[in-house]
């Protein structure tokens, strides 16, 4: 499977989240976090081929739309949408080139391609971000509305480089392991520093388990992220199963 290099460019549209740095060391792991990783299909990941779909954002002032292709065990991307000007852009590049890519591929592209990952595939990212400190906390009230959840906090070290060194989620985690909300605390200086969403809308995509619904706030100001047109292709099979 491929996992993230840190990214050091600069620029993104939205939230620019970390990306797994190799270390030779790791964090202990509460049982709760592979709980959470095998329903959102960490057993069957290896299946996957490719992944297909669009990420979406809206809050004052932004409209984002961004259709993402990508194959996780090539890190082949191909990507559709605008530049920052809002032009059209459309290109095709291996993550493991990207420094010979021109600048609005290192500079906005793959920040763009990092941060949408980040929100379809958290729940294993945060398993396998060895770097990353996980505290099972116990059942804490939820931040948006009534009733009550597991928190799980994934935390990032501040010492490493990169987008935002400090970082933290804080998962509120149902009876059956689904991530039912959610609050992200930046690390660094970049806004917005704290955003609150729930996570609904789920859907089966092959073994993959996404959440293609978010609403909630980016700094007090209302934030509604969705997800659409997910599919994957998985080995041995040139068909996309679509997300149901």
């Amino acid at each position: 499977m491929t996992k993230f290099g840190r990214s050091t460019t600069l620029g993104c549209l939205f939230l620019v989240l970390l990306v797994l740095a190799p270390h030779s060391w790791a964090q202990p792991r509460p049982p709760i976090l592979e709980k959470i990783a095998k329903t959102y299909g960490l057993d069957s990941y290896g299946q996957i081929e490719a992944i297909r779909y669009t990420w979406n954002a809206q809050f004052p002032g932004v409209n984002v739309s961004r259709t993402w292709e990508w194959e996780p065990k090539t890190n082949k991307v191909s990507y559709e949408g605008k530049d920052k000007d809002g032009k059209p852009v459309k290109v095709t590049y291996m993550r493991s080139q990207l420094s010979s890519q021109p600048d609005t591929v290192k500079n906005e592209v793959d920040p763009g391609f990092t941060n949408d990952n980040y929100w379809l595939l958290f729940p294993l990212h945060a398993y396998w971000d060895t770097s990353a400190t996980v505290t099972d906390q116990g059942m804490h009230k939820l931040p948006i509305g009534n009733g009550s959840a597991e928190l799980v906090t994934v935390k990032y070290p501040a010492e490493i480089g990169g987008y935002t060194p400090g970082d933290t989620w804080e998962l509120y985690v149902g009876k059956d392991n689904r991530v039912e909300q959610f609050v992200y605390h930046r690390g660094g200086p970049k806004k917005p520093s704290v955003v609150k969403a729930t996570w609904a809308g789920y859907k089966k995509a092959g073994p993959l388990l996404i959440s293609t619904e978010h609403r909630g706030t980016a700094d007090g100001k209302p934030l509604h992220l969705f997800i659409t047109d997910v599919s994957v292709k998985l080995a041995g099979s040139d068909n996309w199963m679509k997300a149901e």
